[in-house]
């Protein structure tokens, strides 16, 4: 992982030049670059629309956010790990609100936390998000640069420990002796449930009607079982089984503790040669575990080195398994020590997404369900017949302690510096053209010369008004860039599988939306694609929507596209924080490329805005107290708006319907910067006219 290699060897938090010491510092094209400030580096991700321009030389800008202060007092209890702590953060820093703002620790519950704890906490920084979030350098800082091997400045006061970011205007204080195990679901990372309380909740859940706690199963449904037969075996399936477990993700890599915590577990469990008792598909995905036997014994697979399960990347179930969910209509559950469990995200089968640590991960695995009480309820039975308990196998933070002390050391950095430093023979060893311009290849459906300059005019042209936009889709709150744009798998019916199809490729070769982000025919078709979408429009989660002029019910790309021909513009609906999730620019090009002109909406998160700004989609935004139902807005009228000539920050814009209703919505751009990259269209086209 990147932000791995920029913790372990690209980091050196101060740095010597002509006999001036210099903060580190890293601006990153991913949401987790912010991992590096828990140890004590200002970090922050931004998207790869304003890193496009950052290579053609533009500079970075961004508008001085408040500072908010994060008091940690007290200290954790034995079992609870630093994914339990960083769950309890983000649940508490979400319900105070603070994206857009940069999250300062301090406090004496600060000292409490290791190195790999700190970064766990910043890296899920775009789980409430948050800019960043920074831990100031301490003695603890100063012990993990010595065990790691990154030099020392020659002059040692700079290592003083100092609260960098002044002026906090808040102060929010969380004391860690509240903080209990945990995971985070069924839906949403900020969606916080004790372990002790897991069993009452999903089940509660089930009751609910759909939504962010809610799947509404029938109480005579709840208890259903199917049976299934796999690899030679009968197995039963319930709502709650567990059919994925993954123990992944960059916020993990960094912290052998919860590893070797889950690795020890396991350990215990089998060592008296106990098989695994119930049915889950078991995935893993990181280096540090290679070598670890136990977790081969459970069956957990190593899937790759890279972003997966967290990413969307995972592998299909077996067919058994999908029959039996679908002939039930069961709600089956992923765990996973990822950072994500965004609706569809894990798999478009699997409705119940929690992350967890991976010693919960685990635990789940074994169990086979989370429609259990640990405390109360075995994980399984030994040779004997005796029943094994969570308690009798989770080991001691001590215990895990002495066998890091023991194996995680110096060796192991400079072994991996030196590894890094030899390069890679299979990199170096590919061709490279050697013309200017890059040879696109017409064939190719991986990467496909973008249309984003086709019709590129030398100068910007006046903003022109938006007039009778018809609105593309009416959306509700916490709309995530997952849900405009996935990542994942491409299914077989979707308008992208019909544009592959059509130039001779099987389902076989289609390939996930990550792996085909290059080609801009296939994100687009793929924009808006997410099962889980729900348009307000359409009643029930689907990626579809309605074309007014003809009343068609139509797959998204297929209604943008006849609105396009018909030249109507198109707008969005939506509620609060909008774009949440990654920083993922076709979240922007995506809706840009169907011919979205503006996005109306409650609120947004900040990289995702940038990005719609970073293409030329106005970001618009309702006054204060006010969103689509308080208006009485149904969504099927048609909106026009004009700018003013002299467009500046936070202006107040009035839009009028075809129903005769006008209303005002403030034009959320930040800066004057932000204004003129709209006026050239977009980051892109300025950059592309500042080299013309």
């Amino acid at each position: 992982m990147a932000h791995q290699v920029n913790l372990e060897y690209l980091s050196r938090v101060v740095f010597e030049e002509k006999d001036f010491l210099f903060p580190d510092s890293v601006v990153g094209t991913d949401s987790h670059i912010t991992m590096v400030n828990g140890v004590g580096i200002l970090g922050w991700g931004v998207g790869g629309i304003e890193t496009e321009a950052v290579m053609l030389g533009l500079p970075v800008s961004l508008t001085l956010p408040e500072v908010v202060g994060c008091e940690l007092t007290g200290s954790s209890n034995p079992f609870v790990t630093s994914i339990d702590v960083v769950l309890g953060i983000t649940k508490h820093l979400r319900q105070v609100g603070v994206a857009g703002k940069f999250v300062e620790f301090f406090g004496s519950g600060v000292s409490q936390l290791s190195i790999v704890d700190r970064t766990t906490i910043a890296n899920m920084c775009p789980e409430y998000g948050a800019i960043l979030s920074f831990f100031p350098v301490d003695n603890v800082t100063l012990k993990h640069l010595e065990h790691t091997g990154i030099e020392e400045p020659p002059d040692k006061t700079v290592w003083e420990p100092v609260l960098y970011l002044k002026n906090k205007k808040h102060v929010i204080k969380i004391n860690l002796n509240s903080i209990v195990p945990s995971v985070s679901g069924p839906k949403r990372p900020q969606d916080r449930v004790a372990v002790t309380d897991m069993k009452s909740d999903f089940r509660a859940c089930l009751n609910e009607k759909v939504g962010f706690k809610g799947f509404q199963i029938a109480a005579e449904k709840q208890n259903d079982v199917v049976s299934i037969h796999y690899e030679g075996s009968e197995y039963k399936l319930a709502h709650g089984s567990v059919v994925i477990a993954a123990v992944i993700s960059c916020t993990n890599n960094c912290n052998p503790s919860v590893m070797l915590a889950a690795e020890v577990q396991l350990k215990s469990y089998y060592s008296d040669g106990n098989e695994r008792q119930n049915f889950s598909f078991l995935y893993k995905c990181c280096d540090v575990l290679s070598n670890h036997i136990y977790f081969l014994k459970c069956r957990f697979e190593i899937v790759g080195y890279g972003c997966s399960t967290c990413v969307g990347n995972t592998a299909p179930l077996s067919e058994a398994v999908l029959n039996a969910v679908k002939q039930g209509d069961l709600v089956t559950c992923g765990v996973l020590s990822g950072s994500k469990n965004f609706e569809g995200r894990l798999c478009d089968c699997v409705r119940a997404n929690y992350l967890a640590s991976p010693p919960l991960v685990v635990a789940y695995a074994i169990a086979g369900t989370v429609n259990i009480d640990f405390q109360t309820e075995p994980l399984g039975t030994d040779s004997t017949g005796k029943n094994i308990y969570l308690h009798d196998i989770w080991p001691s933070r001590e215990e895990v302690h002495q066998i890091e002390e023991e194996h995680v050391v110096l060796s192991m950095f400079k072994a991996l510096k030196e590894k890094i430093e030899m390069g890679n023979k299979r990199w170096s060893s590919l061709e490279a053209p050697d013309s200017v311009l890059f040879p696109w290849d017409l064939k190719s459906t991986y990467i496909r010369c973008p249309s984003f300059f086709d019709k590129l005019t030398k100068e910007p042209v006046a903003l022109q008004p938006i007039e009778n936009a018809h609105v593309l889709l009416y959306l509700g709150d916490s709309v995530t860039t997952d849900h405009i744009s996935p990542a994942g798998s491409i299914a077989r019916s979707s308008a992208a599988a019909k544009y592959l199809t059509n130039r001779g490729l099987t389902p076989r070769e289609f390939n996930s939306y990550g792996a085909r982000r290059g080609n801009d025919a296939v994100m687009t078709r793929g924009t808006f694609a997410n099962i889980k979408l729900f348009n307000k429009f359409i009643g029930k989660p689907a990626p579809k929507t309605v074309h007014f002029p003809s009343g068609q019910t139509l797959d998204v790309f297929e209604a943008a596209e006849l609105y396009q021909k018909e030249g109507i513009p198109l707008i969005i609906l939506a509620g609060k924080k909008y774009g949440s999730g990654n920083s993922r620019d076709w979240a922007a090009k995506g809706p840009y490329l169907l011919g979205v002109k503006a996005v109306l909406a409650e609120s947004y998160e900040k990289i995702h805005k940038d990005h719609l700004i970073g293409i030329g989609i106005a970001p618009l935004q309702f006054l204060p107290g006010e969103n689509a139902d308080s208006l009485g807005l149904s969504g099927r009228e048609t909106f026009s708006l004009t700018f003013p000539e002299e467009l500046s920050p936070g202006v107040t814009l009035n839009i009028k319907t075809s129903t005769g209703k006008v209303f005002s919505v403030i034009a959320s751009f930040e800066n004057d910067v932000e204004i003129t990259l709209y006026k050239h269209g977009g980051l892109l086209n300025f950059v592309a006219r500042k080299f013309s």
